[in-house]
């Protein structure tokens, strides 16, 4: 099917890469299209197979998770990138989510849930939480985390009034379609006010919208 949502699988357990592989592929609108063992391969992977989701565990012996997010998330058109870890928080996910990982998922979780986060991602609508992404925060240093309001607080002035309030929806988990309810605006000009609020502050997904918003301290 044309239309199938392709996923790239790398984890350098290959029980783990098997689980994944037969639990996706059970889903008619999902197509395993490969896996790689460590992010080393990754890159490769990527340019030969031209997924649509990477599903990226974090710890791997020659080159870990998040410098392979890093790598595949500052390609022209890359691919989202879903990471794996078996800790909830864990600052390695959010340095992940801030190389442009679109969300996380625990690799206990079920798979109703897996399958439910690969179309989210693809459809360009991550699934993480608000009270994940604090918990998250949380972790971080508080010496961090001051420098990192800050810078924050900055990034957020240059938006315009209604770009900020769109920014403060994004964190709090609303989708388009809330954004347009709540704000009495067409879901096409929500959709162009997140373009322009990616662009103007040079992120590449709402995850970072959301986490700019964390760390300014506005919700």
């Amino acid at each position: 099917m044309s239309d199938q949502i392709r996923v790239l699988i790398v984890d350098d357990d290959a029980l783990v890469r098997s689980a994944l592989s037969m639990l996706l592929t059970g889903s008619e609108d999902i197509a395993v299209i490969g896996e790689a063992r460590d992010g080393s391969e990754v890159m490769d992977a990527v340019a030969e197979l031209q997924p649509d989701v990477v599903l990226m565990d974090i710890r791997m012996p020659a080159m870990d998770g998040l410098a392979a997010t890093e790598l595949v998330r500052a390609q022209d058109k890359p691919p989202e990138v879903i990471v794996l870890t078996t800790f909830e928080a864990d600052d390695s996910v959010l340095r992940a989510l801030r190389a442009g990982a679109s969300g996380f998922l625990l690799k206990d979780t079920p798979p109703t849930d897996v399958i439910r986060a690969v179309r989210a991602v693809a459809a360009g609508e991550p699934t993480l939480s608000p009270a994940i992404t604090r918990r998250l925060i949380g972790h971080v240093t508080d010496s961090e985390l001051d420098e990192r309001k800050r810078h924050a607080r900055a990034q957020l002035e240059r938006l315009t009034e209604r770009e900020h309030e769109v920014a403060i929806a994004i964190a709090l988990g609303k989708s388009n379609a809330e954004i347009s309810r709540e704000l009495y605006m067409s879901v096409a000009t929500v959709k162009a006010h997140v373009s322009r609020i990616l662009e103007k502050l040079e992120l590449n997904n709402r995850v970072q919208i959301a986490l700019l918003a964390h760390d300014a301290g506005e919700t």
